[in-house]
């Protein structure tokens, strides 16, 4: 290896050290109360969309019940968007107006 090789190299381990990986953002993703969406609905959208357990996902929809909105998860912008999307379809296709949201935390 020559010498300018060799330079070039402690060079480029000197700045990837010195460069910081920033932690992303994340978002709180909201589902919102409406008076025609059905309980079963929104807990069948916390199992399958968002991988919550029974009992969790039947909380969380009581939270969106009684206090107007419940917080589903923290993610990502892009896990968040697309979670958000994926419940905007579902309701859609069953015809529910359900309103998903996400907020940076």
């Amino acid at each position: 290896m020559s010498e300018e090789s060799r330079i070039d190299l402690e060079e480029e381990s000197a700045v990837d050290s010195k460069a910081e990986l920033e932690e992303p953002r994340m978002f709180r993703v909201i589902l919102h109360n409406d008076h025609y969406t059905t309980m079963d609905f929104v807990v069948e959208l916390l199992t399958g969309v968002f991988h919550k357990p029974g009992a969790e996902a039947t909380r969380i929809m009581l939270d969106v019940h009684k206090k107007g909105i419940g917080i589903v998860g923290v993610y990502p912008l892009d896990i968040a968007a697309t979670k958000v999307a994926q419940v905007d379809i579902l309701a859609k296709q069953r015809q529910f107006p359900l309103k998903c949201s996400y907020e940076e935390v």
